[in-house]
């Protein structure tokens, strides 16, 4: 399946994705969970978020001057096939996910809604960076095969 560029680089893809996560953070001021089982799941929260600015975090710096928020590569960036992205190739969009999850569980049901919509959003928006990927580096087919997982080291 031939998925839209949305712009150039892939520019409505970052809007899209900034709707969704301004959703998201939106919905986390609607409602509340039950009392009984606010602060666990402020918890669990909490320590998803944390997991996911760290994975965030290593996932860009390791791209470094490489790093753009539109899903096509930037002009000369070499593939990066090292560090975390030795483990999972996206694991940017890894790290928004597990924050975004960690703020549903810590704010409200209804913010659930929108961060599970993140997840087909970012399988499309991740199958459209490769297609750019795979035109780009003619080593990705190989490192496709080889690093499994999309988004979570050892997961998904």
């Amino acid at each position: 399946m031939r998925l839209p560029a949305l712009g150039r680089r892939g520019e409505g893809w970052v809007a899209a994705q900034a709707a969704l996560l301004g959703a998201t953070a939106a919905c986390g001021f609607i409602g509340s969970w039950p009392a009984a089982a606010r602060w666990p799941l402020v918890g669990a929260g909490g320590a998803l978020g944390a997991a996911g600015v760290a994975l965030g975090v290593a996932g860009g710096v390791r791209l470094g001057r490489a790093l753009t928020p539109l899903p096509a590569p930037r002009a000369g960036a070499d593939l990066c096939d090292t560090g975390v992205y030795a483990h999972a190739r996206h694991p940017i969009y890894g790290g928004v996910l597990l924050v975004a999850a960690g703020w549903a569980l810590a704010r409200s049901p209804v913010a659930l809604v929108p961060a599970a919509a993140l997840v087909p959003f970012f399988v499309l928006k991740a199958a459209r960076e490769e297609a750019w990927l795979v035109e780009r580096h003619p080593g990705y087919d190989a490192y496709r095969r080889a690093v499994r997982r999309r988004f979570l080291p050892g997961l998904f």
